[in-house]
């Protein structure tokens, strides 16, 4: 009974907290964070301004570049799911998605909390609207050595066993979620509004612990049949791309995407 007054007590501090403060849109950003996504939709496909395409070597950026990509919707093939654990812990991780289009093309999403140029992160500051929630969509790319160079963190590649129309359905709440945000800017939160949960409300999965204990939501998508594989470990072991996207880290984003993609199918056969 203690810890459920105790949760309560939480839930309701939460809530005066939201209704203390106001999300907004203009506030002096960390550059990477900077710029808010704008979604341009059409029938037969979409615009997104800017792609993130921030080019790294150990020591940090090296080149910051954004770009604005357009896809048809006729063209997506696959979504990957990424996974990048957070040294010193086997609960937390930083989750995002890969599109895949037709040419060997890809679009990356990532979902974090949009700091200032004076914050630094923190779990239990995610819990009183300390930070914007920003969608921010990049190039497979930049959202790959910025953990496997710069971070010098594991990433772990998983393919996702959707239909196609699972993948279009994916695409399209997310570009919308994307296109609502600009509009009305919302809260970050370490609990119901995190990398992975808002994945896991756009794919309309039910609610689990992984995604709010992000280390174990590899495993979770394993178990429900959404990673493929004969075991569990052996998904996890193929996923893993830390060193080989080392290999690739001074290719430009055509070729890198191209190289990607070949040693993830060659992983997956």
């Amino acid at each position: 009974m203690a810890v459920i007054r105790y949760l309560l007590c939480l839930c309701a501090a939460m809530l005066v907290a939201g209704c203390a403060t106001t999300a907004r849109n203009d506030r002096t950003w960390l550059p990477y964070l900077a710029h808010t996504a704008q979604v341009a939709r059409a029938p037969d496909g979409f615009a997104v301004t800017p792609v993130i395409d921030w080019s790294y070597n150990a020591d940090g950026p090296t080149q910051q570049s954004r770009t604005i990509a357009a896809f048809a919707f006729r063209d997506l093939r696959n979504v990957w799911f990424v996974l990048e654990p957070q040294p010193g812990s086997n609960l937390a991780a930083h989750t995002f998605l890969l599109f895949e289009f037709a040419g060997d093309r890809l679009l990356g999403l990532t979902i974090e909390a949009r700091r200032e140029a004076d914050e630094a992160y923190s779990v239990w500051r995610g819990l009183w609207n300390a930070y914007e929630l920003s969608y921010v969509w990049a190039s497979a790319r930049d959202l790959l050595t910025r953990r496997a160079v710069y971070l010098r963190h594991e990433t772990f590649v998983y393919p996702l066993a959707l239909t196609d129309e699972q993948e279009l359905t994916l695409l399209s709440r997310l570009l919308e979620r994307t296109r609502r945000l600009e509009a009305e800017p919302r809260f970050y939160n370490t609990l119901f509004s995190n990398c992975t949960n808002e994945l896991a409300k756009a794919t309309s999965l039910p609610w689990h612990h992984s995604f709010v204990f992000t280390g174990a939501s590899d495993d979770h998508l394993f178990r429900r049949g959404l990673i493929p594989g004969a075991s569990f470990e052996d998904a996890h072991a193929r996923a893993d791309l830390t060193d080989f996207i080392r290999t690739l880290n001074d290719r430009p984003p055509a070729e890198f995407d191209a190289a990607l993609l070949a040693e993830l199918r060659r992983r997956q056969d």
